[in-house]
């Protein structure tokens, strides 16, 4: 199994020099932002590789995320208005959430909407997520998009500056002890796991 995550690795690692680098980095990251895909890895990896266009890579994945994030608005938008109160009114949906909770929850997204889509686009919170609900819950269009911009870009262009900076030594130490990294990031994937169905 570690085999086959260093092969993928090293595919990341080998497509930056391809002619189409810049693209597939692209769609990934608009890809990333409307389905589950984990494409953080694929950025640093490019910086690695390539430190001196890091910034260059960041810029690419920012703009990328928030069109891919304005996508998802636009299907959760969409969605709403075709299909949303039957959703919100399905009796299965209801037994998880009624939708007096629905609109309780809808208004304090939109009152808090800037902070929300600045958690979703910096931490790990599914940036996705809150793409979609923001536009089933019909939120302002252009804070999300300044918003989704500065939470993206400051992720971003972080891995950026620390790799500029210390990228030489990253690499090192992946290359060195990759097989540990590897198990340390299942043992804390499975362990997140199991707290959320204990929770």
């Amino acid at each position: 199994m570690l085999g086959g995550v260093r092969k993928i690795y090293d595919w990341m690692g080998n497509q930056v020099h391809s002619r189409y680098a810049d693209v597939t980095l692209g769609v990934l990251f608009y890809l990333e932002a409307i389905f589950f895909i984990p494409t953080d890895p694929m950025l640093i990896i490019y910086c690695i590789e390539r430190r001196d266009r890091a910034y260059y890579y960041a810029t690419i994945a920012t703009l990328c995320s928030v069109i891919g994030g304005l996508t998802g608005y636009f299907i959760g938008y969409g969605l709403w208005q075709t299909v949303g109160q039957q959703i919100i009114h399905n009796p299965l949906v209801s037994y998880v959430m009624t939708p007096a909770t629905f609109h309780h929850l809808c208004g304090l997204y939109k009152k808090y909407e800037a902070l929300a889509i600045l958690a979703a686009a910096f931490t790990p919170i599914p940036y996705k997520a809150a793409t979609l609900t923001a536009g089933f819950c019909n939120l302002s269009l252009m804070p999300f998009i300044i918003a989704s911009l500065i939470g993206r870009g400051a992720r971003f262009y972080l891995y950026a500056i620390t790799i500029s900076i210390w990228g030489k030594q990253i690499k090192q130490y992946i290359d060195r002890y990759f097989n540990l990294l590897v198990l340390c990031a299942m043992v804390l994937i499975a362990g997140a796991i199991w707290l959320m169905q204990k929770s």
